[in-house]
């Protein structure tokens, strides 16, 4: 069982390098957890890059049976506090998390399962990484 990042998502929805790396890694899971804030997110990210038609695309993703939309209850909510305080933008931290960032991270946290996310911005706080590119060398 994992967690997915909206970076994770957007990289299937437009074709980057790491798609079919993200799309194994799924498929292989059990089940995929997402936050109801990071799903939205999502469709905000994507809407306003490629439109309704790549809306569409992840709608169609996220409605795959291994998929579980997680609504925050408190104890996410205060995992994501803590994680703005931490690692949020402005805290000073280089991992400056976004506002769906730290819902993310903070589903992840509160079920201790690993995060699905493309970027350095996870890897620069305490969150188990679902996957970590090879180094280029």
């Amino acid at each position: 069982m994992i967690v997915v990042d909206t970076s994770a998502l957007v990289a299937i929805a437009f074709g980057e390098a790491e798609r079919e790396v993200f799309v194994d890694i799924i498929q292989q899971a059990p089940r995929v957890l997402i936050s109801t804030p990071t799903a939205l997110e999502t469709r905000m990210v994507v809407h306003g890059r490629k439109g309704e038609r790549a809306v569409a695309l992840v709608e169609d993703l996220l409605r795959l049976p291994m998929f579980e939309l997680v609504a925050p209850g408190n104890t996410e909510l205060q995992a994501a506090f803590a994680a703005f305080v931490t690692y949020g933008k402005g805290s000073g931290h280089p991992a400056s998390l976004n506002f769906g960032d730290v819902f993310s991270y903070a589903l992840a946290k509160v079920r201790g399962l690993p995060l699905l996310f493309k970027g350095e911005d996870f890897s620069q706080t305490d969150i188990v990484a679902a996957w970590r590119p090879t180094s280029r060398g």
